[in-house]
């Protein structure tokens, strides 16, 4: 079993000079075992190749069995860590709205803003904003949020980070290949400031989790890469009355719009009352995505964050900006309600009907 062993040292330390994913590593050596396994089957009684590698078949089942357990115990483990955050992130306090002496100084380029001052500071502290999806979108978002002083920040994703999202996610890093996606972004943020409450939910938006999450927040970023997830999204925030910024990206383009029908502006189903089909909406991982630009479009997610927060300036409710990154070229689209809109309909009956 030493040269299995080795093997398995030897493909592993190759794996991280590739850069490769943890699980694409415990692949290669699962594929090792396997090939052992077979060996041991395959060939007869005292063939050299089976005394090299040594022991029975039953002492390398026993092993693999052990090493099943202590992985399935290991998986076991960080589901509970996970939870056991997520539940104690959810119940922790909300900040005071009460800015400390180094506060002021960290916040006095916003302070000195007309729009801003010091009661929208006040009001970025108070503010509880929920951002879904720790990649490219939600990597900038993030990063402007926890320094713009936004005092309680959730981040939902089911997802690891992996070498192909360090491209133009960059809340990550190349250490953190492997490690949740929202704990990452966690280590992050609280390293830019410590004066934020981050809380992190490792998993999926669901509709069973949708609604009692929405109704923790005052604002929801959707960062999300699939029309599932943006109309359950839009559903939750619609029901429960949250304005919604959603930004999405395709290859050279972006675009991103506030959805909140409860202030008169349409949800992002009367734009896209259904998905495209199949084929039409190519994702980033099949179409590509230029790098900077999430950070262009996050960003801008980020400032309309802030700006609804603080009440400055006029946000993008009932509009659509849209960047085009190949030809530097900026435009706006007027957007309507739709009375039969099946998420937010209804909410113009009642305002008619009162």
């Amino acid at each position: 079993m030493v040269w299995f062993l080795i093997a398995a040292a030897g493909l592993w330390v190759l794996g991280r000079q590739m850069k490769a994913p943890t699980q694409a590593r415990w692949l290669m050596i699962g594929l090792l075992y396997v090939a052992v396994l077979a060996a041991l089957v395959i060939l007869p009684d005292g063939n050299p190749l089976q005394r090299t590698l040594g022991g029975t078949l039953g002492e390398w089942l026993v092993l693999g069995a052990l090493i099943a357990v202590v992985w399935g115990y290991r998986r076991v483990l960080r589901r509970l860590q996970s939870r056991a955050d997520a539940v104690q992130a959810a119940a922790a306090p909300p900040p005071s709205g009460k800015l400390e002496g180094v506060e002021l100084e960290r916040y006095a380029r916003h302070i000195v803003l007309r729009e801003i001052g010091g009661p929208g500071q006040k009001r970025l502290k108070e503010a509880r904003v929920l951002v879904i999806g720790a990649g490219g979108l939600g990597a900038p978002a993030l990063m402007y949020l926890a320094g713009a002083g936004v005092g309680t920040i959730g981040v939902i994703d089911g997802d690891t980070v992996e070498n192909t999202n360090l491209q133009r996610q960059i809340i990550h890093t190349d250490a953190r290949i492997g490690m949740p996606k929202v704990f990452s972004a966690e280590a992050a943020m609280q390293a830019l400031n410590p004066y934020v409450t981050v809380r992190p939910y490792h998993r999926r938006l669901t509709p069973e989790i949708a609604g009692d999450l929405f109704a923790d927040y005052d604002l929801i970023l959707d960062g999300s890469d699939n029309f599932e997830t943006r109309y359950l999204a839009n559903a939750a925030a619609t029901a429960r009355g949250v304005p919604l910024i959603s930004g999405a990206l395709s290859q050279w383009e972006g675009q991103i719009s506030t959805f909140h029908p409860a202030a008169g502006a349409p949800c992002y189903r009367c734009i896209f009352p259904q998905a495209p089909a199949p084929g039409l909406a190519p994702s980033c991982a099949e179409a590509g995505v230029l790098g900077p630009l999430p950070g262009v479009v996050g960003a801008m997610m980020a400032v309309e964050a802030v700006k609804e927060i603080a009440g400055a300036g006029e946000g993008l409710r009932g509009r659509m900006l849209i960047y085009d990154a190949l030809y530097g070229e900026t435009r706006v689209m007027r957007l309507s309600r739709r009375a039969d809109c099946p998420d937010c309909g209804g909410l113009a009956e009642a305002a008619t009907a009162t």
